[in-house]
């Protein structure tokens, strides 16, 4: 059975977060560090920070916008910590 995943990535060269949902999330970093994506070409190095499966695309989407809909990068990568079960994220400098 196919698997729709909506994941977040960091640029480790800049202070950016890109959202997104796939069919194939190996491809699709791949393709997003390969400079193949519009929004986050030259940007990169990209590494992934969260990611969660769906078995439907509708499922994936739905939580791909919601995290679009964040006021800011603080607020989510909050959100990002306590799925899984940080309190206090230092996602900046790796963790401490």
């Amino acid at each position: 059975m196919k698997e729709y995943t909506t994941y977040v990535i960091r640029s480790k060269s800049c202070d950016m977060l890109y959202i997104g949902q796939t069919g194939n999330l190996e491809d699709r970093l791949l393709r997003h560090n390969q400079n193949r994506n519009t929004f986050t070409k030259n940007k990169g190095p990209w590494e992934l920070i969260f990611s969660r499966s769906f078995p439907t695309r509708k499922e994936a989407v739905a939580l791909e916008l919601k995290l679009k809909r964040f006021k800011n990068k603080d607020f989510l990568l909050n959100w990002i910590a306590r799925q899984a079960g940080l309190e206090h994220p230092d996602f900046q400098s790796g963790g401490s």
